[in-house]
């Protein structure tokens, strides 16, 4: 990270609306219940949990498959798991090629379908069964989604690159699929609510920013506002392997004037945490990092990174925007009426223990401490 060159106060306090962790991975089993928790406990009034189980959330309703799960069911076991204590749980359908118009307008008139999830086939963690973006531009499944006003969450890079087009100093899959794909998924389907989720790249910002800002909308991590590729690669930190993969700093800098705008409407907080039990394996490194518990800590230190003043009321005004109304509006439900308090107050993250294995925290994983904490007994109202 780097550091701020203005004096940062020592005692403060900030009192900010229960949040909404729009991105977010709750997994399987008998460990949700301590991922959920974790998410509770920083502060969360609201979650999105992803799709991409074994098998993967690709139905509306019950009855369920070997090779299916339903929304209605994975919500049933998040419930099951405590997420009852959420004002808002929501879970994308996985699109797969199961997937049908029909069982789109049913969903949504059902109430149970409120978002739609495209990821590139193979591009992350259970991926497989997902469907190329050319295969849904002009098809019946994106024009059922944008006539049930259905928001498209997307995982916005090119699949199937060779290496040296995956990830380059010139050019990546992020980069190339904000260029090349989204304008044609725009043209193709002018009313698709879209969300360009865990955006980390300068052409991903400007994309955004140029759409109508009550159509499309973008999540951000606390890692991509935060590290670039050197704290990566630096001592090989896998820990902080995530994919997207965070960028140059030229992208961080586009991802923190996107937040650091006043009145902006479309950037808004989605952690993509992922649990992961055994992160470095015999055949690579699991994607994904663990900010349950800490997320709006990390996110105060972006902000204050980004030259944030969170001492001043424009500063807390915008940072939550970003964490509480934001994501809200843009999913189309209120904000939370009660609060949570940040202190700014060194703290240091812990393992999570869980019942299938413990996960890291990336805080613990990169060996650095947090500049604030989270009080001990938040506020409600």
């Amino acid at each position: 990270m780097s550091q701020s060159t203005s004096p940062i106060p020592t005692s403060l306090q900030i009192t900010l609306p229960r949040w909404y962790d729009l991105h977010a991975h709750f997994r399987q089993g008998p460990n949700m219940r301590a991922y959920l928790k974790a998410h509770r406990e920083m502060g969360c009034a609201g979650i999105l949990a992803m799709p991409n189980t074994d098998p993967p959330v690709a139905s509306v309703s019950s009855p369920e498959t070997p090779l299916a799960w339903s929304i209605e069911g994975y919500r049933d076991r998040l419930l099951a798991a405590g997420a009852g204590c959420f004002d808002q749980l929501l879970v994308p359908l996985y699109l797969t090629r199961e997937t049908t118009p029909q069982m789109i307008e049913k969903g949504a008139a059902s109430g149970l379908l409120r978002a739609a999830k495209y990821y590139p086939p193979h591009g992350t963690t259970n991926a497989g069964q997902a469907v190329p973006m050319e295969d849904l531009l002009g098809g019946a499944i994106l024009d059922a989604l944008a006539s049930c006003g259905i928001p498209l969450c997307l995982h916005g890079e090119q699949h199937g690159l060779p290496g040296e087009r995956y990830f380059d100093a010139s050019a990546n899959a992020e980069a190339q699929f904000y260029r090349e794909t989204m304008p044609r998924l725009l043209d193709s389907h002018p009313q698709l609510r879209l969300t360009c989720e865990h955006i980390t790249t300068t052409e991903a910002v400007a994309f955004v920013r140029n759409a109508p800002a009550d159509q499309v909308a973008a999540t951000i991590t606390p890692q991509h506002l935060l590290f670039t590729v050197g704290h990566l690669l630096q001592g090989l930190h896998y820990h902080l392997y995530c994919l997207p993969l965070v960028k140059f700093t030229a992208d961080r800098e586009s991802l923190r004037q996107a937040v650091s705008e006043p009145g902006q409407r479309q950037f808004f907080a989605g952690t993509d945490s992922a649990p992961h039990t055994t992160k470095a394996t015999a055949c690579g490194c699991a994607a994904g990092c663990f900010t349950g518990g800490c997320a709006p800590q990390l996110y105060a230190m972006a902000f204050e990174e980004a030259g944030i003043d969170l001492a001043s009321a424009d500063g807390q005004s915008l940072f939550s925007n970003f964490l509480a109304t934001i994501g809200p509006a843009h999913y189309g439900f209120p904000a939370s009426k009660a609060t949570f308090s940040l202190v700014r107050d060194p703290s240091s993250t812990r393992l999570l223990d869980a019942p299938e294995g413990s996960v890291t925290p990336l805080p613990l994983g990169l060996g650095i401490d947090l500049s604030w904490s989270l009080a001990l007994q938040p506020i409600s109202v």
